[in-house]
């Protein structure tokens, strides 16, 4: 009878046999994106972009002496024009009408624009992914419902929608806008998670999971939502630029952020006027929200990319 193994005869299954290599750990889809976005220049320039942009909105005095960019010097009013060797300085990129610094009032409008933007982006993710999971998931009447009042709100004119929406108030705050975008803003992310998770429920685990019983809620939060969230955030990444884009158009058409509120819109608005003796006072804010949306766009598609297995 032959003697049985003892515990030092024994090879754990995961160790390799020596002279073989070691198997290699499983990698999942976000690590293999992670590997491919830190190898893209895209996503590198982006993302620094991006950094450059949230450090000047959190921490506006590092960038510019002025402490309060909301008064002006008379004796400034049109008299410099840029002086592009003063970096990060008062008088860099010019004095609005006003008298003004340009890049004190773009440095702290960043803050305000990328609230905006954040803020719209988070709620309308969170709103839109809630209507697309559960429409996708229960399907019958409870998609049937979803996708109609989805329908209704995504035949409203986004930008049109929201004019209407905010000349309704006299004093428009940040709080007022980031609530009037989201309103109208959630529809495409709502498509886009319902198509997801309609792919995600007809998987084998979750077959697995209904047969072991269990919960729709613990289906929803540990099955349906970690594996269908890959194209929505996707979509929300692109969506950001846009609603940077959003809030710009809308304060310069006068119906946005109200003064003396600063943002890049509120800017552009005031500038406009002066287009032909003072074109800076107009340029370099609207650089700046160019920047920031084309920023946020190639971040957006960088991740697109990486997540989707056919561009690999």
């Amino acid at each position: 009878m032959p003697e049985a193994l003892t515990v030092k005869d024994a090879t754990p299954p995961d160790t390799a046999a020596p002279g073989e290599p070691k198997p290699e750990k499983a990698r999942s889809l976000w690590s293999d994106a992670w590997y491919d976005l830190r190898r893209n220049p895209l996503f590198v320039i982006s993302a620094a972009l991006i950094v450059f942009l949230v450090a000047m909105a959190v921490a506006p005095g590092l960038f510019t002496d002025v402490a309060n960019p909301s008064s002006g010097d008379p004796a400034n009013r049109y008299l410099q024009t840029p002086h592009f060797a003063h970096v990060f300085q008062a008088d860099w990129l010019g004095y609005d009408v006003q008298g003004r610094s340009i890049w004190a009032r773009m440095v702290y409008g960043t803050r305000t624009s990328l609230t905006v933007a954040i803020c719209v982006t988070l709620l309308v993710t969170l709103f839109g992914s809630l209507v697309g999971m559960l429409a996708g998931y229960f399907g019958g009447w409870v998609d049937a419902l979803l996708s109609r009042l989805t329908d209704v709100f995504f035949a409203i004119p986004f930008l049109l929608g929201a004019m209407v929406i905010l000349t309704t108030f006299p004093n428009r705050s940040v709080w007022v806008v980031v609530l009037a975008l989201a309103f109208l803003g959630w529809t495409q992310i709502a498509r886009v998670s319902r198509g997801a998770v309609m792919t995600v429920k007809q998987s084998d685990y979750v077959t697995a999971a209904k047969a072991l019983g269990a919960s729709t809620t613990r289906i929803l939060l540990k099955h349906i939502v970690p594996n269908a969230a890959a194209p929505v955030i996707v979509v929300a990444s692109i969506a950001l630029g846009g609603y940077i884009a959003a809030e710009a158009t809308l304060s310069f058409l006068g119906i946005g952020i109200s003064a003396p509120t600063i943002s890049w819109g509120v800017d552009v608005s005031t500038a406009k006027d002066q287009l032909r003796i003072a074109p800076h006072t107009l340029l370099m804010p609207s650089i700046l929200v160019s920047l920031c949306v084309l920023a946020f766009l190639m971040f957006g598609d960088a991740v697109r990319n990486a997540l989707d297995p056919k561009m690999r």
